[in-house]
């Protein structure tokens, strides 16, 4: 056995018993003490072993790929949003947020990815070692994700297992893989992206956790196998360079869809998507059937009889048709019904209760909201 593998073996077989000695016994690694612990094993490994120049040339065709993967993704993603609904995430763009929560996982990101690659470089193609490295990334990804008592119960076994553990080595398999074959720059980006935007973006699609674990497992190897697949083939100068002009105007479609999917789902802006639940305007509007919002903002006066509106009431959006306005004392109420319903909505409606008026509707691609709801 080679000096220099042994002494990487021995090194990350120390990792992996400091890792399990933490998520097992003492769980005091987490926010900035984990991003420490990084730290101190990439000083350590720089002691030990240095560090590796990141001179792949392909990288830059490998992160327009990735970029590619990832609109494309959050296109179909958003798309099923509308379908399973959406939910908003607490405000973490505050000092709070970035502080605790936003620049300690960048940290971690960078670091760690950092740390993967040399360990990677050093392995010299050794599979065994290859194994080992992406094994102590998915025991750093597990630190406070389960604590003893998960191992009591086959139920939190189970659960660990398909919610938590399963993705996590999917993810990291990716990560190792295009490390190993073109550097760690590709692969923060994937990261950053993947891990950062429930954080950022305000409203995200809102899965089960069981569909939520499924996607997390399936999409790493999605384009682990589309990665695969370009690594076959033979790459010279000319081939790179083709390969940029195309992909890069490719880029230009996907960024614009998904820019529309963010603007018409969010709610943040002028229009605004949401799914039909109930059967209370049929047979102008049906259960399932997706409906896109025109907000007034302040523009009451757009507000006419018989029009379609949309308002809140009890944190439900409610869709029903404007049947009556009553002027009392220079303020108005509004009345509403749904069309299915034989009597006027028994609560009288204010204006800051008004979202807009409902102009579009796509029929029954909302169903699947509707069953999942109903399980």
């Amino acid at each position: 056995m080679k000096r220099g593998y042994r002494n990487l073996l021995i090194f990350e077989i120390f990792i992996i018993i400091l890792l399990f000695l933490n998520n097992f016994v003492s769980g005091i690694l987490s926010g900035y003490l984990k991003v420490l612990f990084i730290l101190f094993l990439i000083v350590a490994f720089k002691f030990i072993f240095g560090f590796e120049k990141d001179r792949h040339h392909l990288w830059k065709m490998i992160l327009v790929e990735v970029l590619i993967f990832l609109l494309g993704y959050f296109i179909l993603y958003y798309v099923f949003g509308i379908v399973i609904s959406f939910t908003r995430i607490r405000n973490y763009l505050n000092f709070n947020g970035i502080f605790n929560v936003i620049i300690p996982l960048i940290l971690t990101i960078i670091s760690k990815e950092f740390l993967r690659y040399n360990m990677l470089k050093k392995s010299e193609g050794s599979r065994s070692l290859i194994i080992l490295t992406t094994s102590v990334f998915i025991m750093i990804d597990l630190i406070g994700g389960f604590d003893r008592a998960t191992f009591l119960k086959p139920v939190s076994i189970f659960m660990f297992l398909s919610l938590w553990l399963l993705p996590i080595i999917s993810k990291n398999i990716l990560c190792s893989y295009i490390s190993y074959k073109v550097g760690y720059k590709p692969v923060l980006v994937y990261l950053l992206v993947m891990e950062l935007y429930p954080y950022i973006i305000p409203i995200i699609p809102n899965p089960n956790e069981y569909i939520y674990s499924i996607i997390n497992l399936v999409i790493p190897f999605v384009l682990l196998y589309r990665l695969y697949k370009l690594f076959k083939k033979d790459m010279d100068e000319d081939i790179v360079r083709e390969y940029h002009k195309k992909h890069f105007l490719a880029l230009i479609l996907p960024c614009m869809i998904s820019i529309f999917m963010v603007y018409i789902t969010s709610g943040y802006f002028h229009y605004h998507a949401i799914v039909i639940a109930s059967g209370s305007m049929e047979p102008e509007i049906y259960k399932g059937d997706v409906v896109v919002i025109e907000k007034i903002g302040d523009n009451y006066d757009l507000l006419d009889l018989n029009q379609v509106i949309a308002y809140r009431y009890n944190d439900i959006i409610v869709v029903h048709r404007l049947v009556k306005v009553i002027n009392v004392d220079g303020e108005k109420f509004y009345y509403t019904k749904g069309d299915a319903n034989n009597d006027i909505d028994n609560y009288q409606i204010t204006k800051d209760m008004i979202i807009g008026i409902v102009n579009v509707k796509v029929p029954y691609i909302g169903l699947p909201t509707v069953w999942l709801k109903n399980l």
